[in-house]
């Protein structure tokens, strides 16, 4: 029972949890904002009525394909991720880009190993080549 305790009680699996948690809340938030703000906004565009192609079906020897209700559900998932897209993901493309500005100046590529290390590194932390003093692009050419 200890080891069962200790392996419930690991940083990752708590981390793993709250992660869920927050992505659960973070989905309902983000079907909120579709269902409440965009879709009206699509309709309103549209001519006041929103999109909604559930009564659209067809039946083949009595089997009845709702294609309608799959159209809706790609069109929902096309919205949300293009909503995820542009309110999420560019704004912290944008600010790890801010964030990682500084990083560039002070470390180099290790022209072995390709790890990144210091700018004033005479050897590689990782594969241990000897660097030379003058880096690589401002050699003169051969």
């Amino acid at each position: 029972m200890g080891g069962f305790k200790k392996f419930l009680l690991r940083g990752n699996l708590v981390e793993l949890a709250v992660a869920v948690v927050i992505g659960a809340t973070f989905s309902g938030l983000v079907q909120a904002l579709v269902k409440d703000l965009i879709t009206p906004l699509i309709g309103a565009v549209t001519g006041g009525r929103e999109p909604d192609f559930s009564d659209y079906v067809f039946t083949v020897n009595g089997a009845k394909f709702m294609y309608g209700d799959f159209i809706n559900h790609l069109l929902s998932f096309l919205i949300i991720a293009a909503v995820i897209y542009w309110l999420v993901v560019m704004p912290m493309t944008r600010l790890i880009g801010y964030f990682d500005r500084n990083k560039e100046a002070t470390e180099k590529e290790c022209p072995e190993c390709l790890s990144d290390i210091p700018v004033a590194a005479r050897r590689c932390a990782f594969c241990t080549a000897v660097l030379s003093e003058i880096p690589i692009a401002d050699r003169p050419p051969a």
